[in-house]
């Protein structure tokens, strides 16, 4: 399985800001099925959705 990137977002957002579950969720219901991960090696939030293996 392979994933594309669609946005990254710095950890260190302020408290009880969550911008990348927000951008997530505005993806979701344009009917992406985005997900939010974490880059522990950039310590940042991804926004992603699974990439066909083929592009």
């Amino acid at each position: 399985m392979s994933a594309k990137v669609l946005e990254r977002f710095p950890a260190g957002a302020p408290r009880g800001s969550w911008p990348a579950e927000e951008y997530a969720a505005r993806r979701r219901a344009e009917g992406l099925p985005a997900t939010v991960v974490m880059d522990l090696r950039s310590d940042a939030f991804l926004v992603v959705v699974q990439a066909n293996d083929e592009e």
